[in-house]
């Protein structure tokens, strides 16, 4: 299936680890220009510099989200050395934590913070694209009680809600908003791999409930992401799509 992605704008926060890194990686391969951040200006460099040889435009700096004047003042540099902007996808995330109201500040001006602020200020070129896609990414913590309370899975979870909202408004301006809610993934130094080398009991007793008996790959939530950004979704909008292999046991009515 050709999913139209070719010539394709992208932005993409949070792009040089993990879910992604993967996703930046495939819409270039598929033939997107893009543009993305983080806050390591060094990461950010060999990012560009290895998603190049998809032979596509990429560009990319340094940002701090949390800061919103440089998010805003970068995302409007990014969409100019695109020309536009088609796809975002707003991948920033604090992690989970149980600091107390640390925590929710955290994940509030990082997780919700960085999509809101993200979607308002590239509104006026994804209006002008007429046929533009948003995928904000939250987790199936979001939707299952998962370990313990915190900040982390009710922020992510109200992605989900603030997604549909934003895909009733939108749709009749060409733009389809989509969360993607993956299960436990493994990335290389990630926060599973952390809690392998930790605590090897907990890590073990999450694979166990996995039915595949592993843990999922970035790249298997990057294709998922791109379908959804691509024109072959084109009737999907104020979806919350689980991708975690079955690791969530409820029925979806």
């Amino acid at each position: 299936m050709d999913l139209g992605l070719k010539g394709k704008k992208a932005i993409v926060t949070g792009a040089t680890k993990g879910i992604c890194r993967a996703t930046a990686a495939l819409l270039a391969e598929e033939g997107c220009d893009i543009a993305i951040c983080a806050r390591n200006a060094d990461d950010v460099a060999a990012t560009v510099e290895a998603l190049a040889i998809h032979g596509t435009r990429v560009w990319g700096s340094a940002c701090n989200i949390k800061k919103a004047d440089e998010y805003e003042a970068w995302l409007n540099e990014a969409a100019g050395q695109l020309g536009g902007c088609d796809i975002f996808v707003p991948g920033v995330s604090a992690g989970g934590g149980m600091e107390g109201e640390k925590s929710w500040y955290r994940n509030f001006e990082i997780d919700v913070l960085g999509c809101v602020r993200g979607f308002d200020t590239l509104f006026p070129v994804m209006k002008e694209a007429g046929n533009a896609s948003v995928i904000f990414i939250s987790t199936t913590a979001a939707v299952e009680t998962f370990m313990a309370p915190m900040a982390y899975n009710a922020l992510k979870a109200s992605l989900i809600t603030y997604a549909k909202q934003m895909s009733q408004v939108h749709m009749k301006r060409g733009i389809r908003f989509n969360v993607v809610s993956p299960g436990p993934i493994m990335v290389p130094g990630g926060a599973w791999d952390q809690i392998r080398d930790q605590d090897e009991a907990f890590y073990n007793s999450i694979v166990a409930q996995q039915p595949d008996g592993r843990m999922g790959d970035p790249d298997e939530v990057a294709r998922c992401i791109a379908f959804l950004a691509s024109d072959a979704a084109s009737w999907v909008t104020g979806v919350n799509l689980i991708v975690d292999g079955g690791f969530t046991k409820r029925v979806q009515f």
